[in-house]
């Protein structure tokens, strides 16, 4: 089996193995949650679930929100690797710290101010973040005391259909990609749902080398949707308050020429649906880079960003 599909066909499993193996712990709340990428919409899943958390992008949170005089009592701070460069200058603005990661013994683990270490126990991962971004979220589930069990089993009993959904979506574009001249490529998502067309976005790029962008329904509904014509998006749906409005948008932007696609898991609630909802387009990753021919997922960089 090809290695990247043997990564992504591993996610329940994953999962699994960080709710059997994972020590209790407690998040904490009213703080910043400092991440890049994946490790930055992680939490901003939860915020847009209502929780009292602040995600923040690690950069920009230590050159331009943080003083740099005076040191935080406390925050999180997220790293698939532990080793991004931006979250490890994050490490010196805390008194202490919550590190979750997927390398206990990396440096973010190592600085002192590193008071509680979460394990994600996604085993290694060399493409584009599928079981590591899994565990992110189950890890803050968990620390807000969530259970997601259930959730789990949904993935176990459902990854056969979402992996056909993921190629059929695949095949679906990539057709239109080679038939028509498409003006742009979007997915949209609404409340903790945010976070998965960020995440849909960030991996099918990197995977494809197209250009796909992820961003809330409602900031589409102001101004890119002016772009419907010959473009394609894909609505991630679930049962909450922007339901009933992203439907319409749906009709409205066909009607404008856009190709659009859903993705939806209606055996979640709105909150847990961040769960199912991302694994179709880990596979559509899969599957639509191997019909564009495109071999190695990083070519510009590497999996870790380090700043020089």
């Amino acid at each position: 089996m090809n290695a990247m599909l043997s990564e992504i066909k591993s996610m329940p499993a994953m999962a699994r193995h960080f709710l059997d193996n994972s020590t209790a712990h407690q998040l904490p709340t009213g703080v910043p949650y400092i991440g890049m990428g994946s490790s930055y919409f992680a939490p901003l899943a939860f915020k847009y679930m209502g929780l009292d958390v602040y995600p923040e992008i690690a950069a920009e949170f230590f050159n331009y929100v943080a003083d740099g005089q005076s040191l935080l009592p406390q925050g999180v701070l997220l790293s698939q690797s532990g080793k991004s460069t931006e979250v490890l200058w994050c490490t010196q603005l805390f008194k202490q710290f919550t590190a979750i990661t997927n390398n206990a013994h990396s440096p973010l683990c190592l600085s002192p101010a590193a008071n509680q270490i979460i394990p994600l126990l996604a085993g290694e991962e060399a493409y584009s973040s599928s079981k590591t971004y899994i565990n992110t979220l189950l890890a803050l589930f968990k620390g807000f005391g969530m259970e997601m069990r259930p959730m789990v089993k949904l993935l176990e009993d459902q990854l056969d259909a979402y992996e056909e959904l993921g190629r059929i979506m695949a095949e679906a574009v990539y057709q239109l990609l080679t038939t028509e001249e498409i003006s742009g490529l979007y997915i949209t998502g609404s409340g903790p749902n945010v976070a998965t067309a960020m995440q849909a976005g960030l991996i099918l790029s990197e995977s494809t080398k197209l250009n796909f962008t992820g961003l809330s329904m409602a900031q589409y509904d102001h101004g890119p949707k002016e772009t419907a014509a010959n473009s394609i998006v894909i609505q991630v749906l679930s049962t909450g308050k922007a339901y009933d409005r992203t439907v319409k948008l749906s009709d409205t932007i066909r009607k404008a020429g856009a190709h659009v696609f859903t993705v939806q898991e209606p055996l979640a609630g709105e909150k847990e649906s961040v769960l199912p909802n991302i694994i179709p387009f880990n596979f559509m990753a899969y599957y639509l880079s191997q019909l564009l021919n495109v071999a190695d997922t990083f070519l510009v960089g590497g999996k870790v960003t380090e700043v020089i």
